[in-house]
């Protein structure tokens, strides 16, 4: 037989193999399939976001006290009481009398600065805060449905597709 004729028929015979597997390979494998999108429903989460409010509010406080211990009071109410104790009795009674006087005045002085004390009070402007929340809705995915075909799927995807989505999509 014939050298050329032979490689002629070899060369032809892989060309002809080589076209039919280039044909079938479907378009190298580049080629995309696209699913058709029926559906696109967004998946959302609600959002607390705290944030504060403030308002003038008219509070009562007591006011701030000067004499904290009544000083003032004890010394007027001794002196007042050792002044009436004098008035009463004479010779050594009239000073036994006086010192308790001066004793019994300062404590009840005491007690009564105290309750002036307690009943002081005034009137301010604060400022009162409380934490409120706001909320909202945030979309954090879509559930989609497609058909490839005569087969429909759903699939979750991180964005909003188009009315196709290709098939190498759904497969990662």
């Amino acid at each position: 037989m014939n050298k050329s004729l032979i490689a002629g028929a070899v060369a032809g015979a892989i060309a002809v193999s080589a076209g039919l597997a280039i044909a079938s390979y479907d378009g190298f494998g580049d080629r995309d399939e696209y699913a058709q999108v029926i559906e696109v429903d967004p998946v959302t989460e609600t959002v607390r976001t705290p944030r504060e409010e403030c308002a003038p509010e008219q509070v009562t406080r007591q006011e701030p006290v000067k004499d904290d211990k009544r000083i003032t009071g004890s010394v007027i109410g001794a002196v007042v009481g050792g002044v009436v104790g004098n008035q009463v009795g004479s010779g050594t009674g009239k000073d036994i009398a006086t010192a308790a006087g001066a004793v019994a005045g300062g404590v009840a002085g005491n007690k009564i600065q105290k309750e002036i004390q307690e009943q002081n009070t005034e009137q301010v402007i604060e400022s009162r805060c409380h934490t409120v929340y706001d909320t909202s809705q945030r979309t954090v995915a879509y559930d989609v449905t497609y058909r490839i075909d005569d087969q429909v799927g759903t699939v979750r995807m991180d964005h909003r597709p188009g009315k196709r989505i290709s098939v190498d999509e759904l497969e990662s």
